[in-house]
């Protein structure tokens, strides 16, 4: 392939990869990676609400990994209140899982960004073969690919075998019992999914600009050495 078409291939994958670093920064910046209701379940059965009457009594959360905001219900409208997870929620929630799951989100702003660098140094500068060079880009970009799935099945088992929602209705509840009706991943998680889907197409962009895969690579330099080995 052309020279000045692998420095536009690899001019739009370091752009994409910038991307993937600005939009992890900002999703892990917002309170929008979970939604859902609550139900006021002592409300409820002190008036043994059914129907529409448990209305009265369902409320809303939404979390990210700081901070979030629920609305609680209890049959007398709407209240409010926001909450963080440093230092509230520490001793609710399963707190090393929680910083797991953002110490994968920090690394993959990194590798994000240097997968940046190493794209528009092989666009515009002299790579060479080793980490600055294929190797590098490929390496690179599976690492991001690797961390983002980390960061979803973590926060998902986080979310759902945990039952951190439930953990979080009933924070500093010492009279009503809350109990999560529906729940749903809000669309900043889906954004890491995103940036998953976006460093997987950086290496089929990698792939069609002519760069085969490392390991393709040494398996037929292997097969082109052994047939010189033979003519021999």
């Amino acid at each position: 392939m052309p020279n000045c078409q692998k420095k536009i291939i690899f001019s739009v994958a370091g752009v994409l990869s910038f991307g993937c670093v600005l939009i992890i920064a900002a999703a892990m910046g917002t309170q929008f990676w979970v939604q859902g209701t609550v139900l006021c379940t002592t409300g409820a059965q002190l008036v043994n609400a059914t129907g529409q009457e448990l209305d009265k009594f369902v409320g809303r959360v939404n979390y990210g990994l700081f901070h979030g905001q629920r609305v609680k219900q209890c049959g007398l409208g709407g209240r409010p209140f926001r909450f963080s997870f440093f230092p509230n929620l520490v001793d609710v929630i399963p707190a090393s899982l929680h910083v797991t799951v953002i110490f994968f989100c920090v690394v993959l702003i990194f590798f994000s960004s240097v997968a940046t660098g190493f794209f528009m140094y092989n666009a515009f500068g002299s790579p060479y073969e080793t980490l600055h060079g294929p190797l590098g880009l490929y390496l690179w970009n599976f690492v991001c690919c690797l961390c983002s799935c980390l960061v979803m099945i973590l926060f998902a088992s986080e979310v759902k075998l945990h039952r951190l929602s439930d953990h979080i209705a009933n924070f500093n509840e010492s009279t009503f019992v809350y109990k999560t009706l529906t729940e749903q991943f809000d669309h900043s998680f889906w954004l890491i999914f995103l940036t998953f889907l976006v460093h997987g197409l950086n290496i089929l962009l990698i792939r069609v600009a002519g760069i085969q895969f490392p390991f393709q690579e040494a398996k037929e330099s292997d097969v082109n050495t052994g047939a010189s080995d033979l003519m021999y």
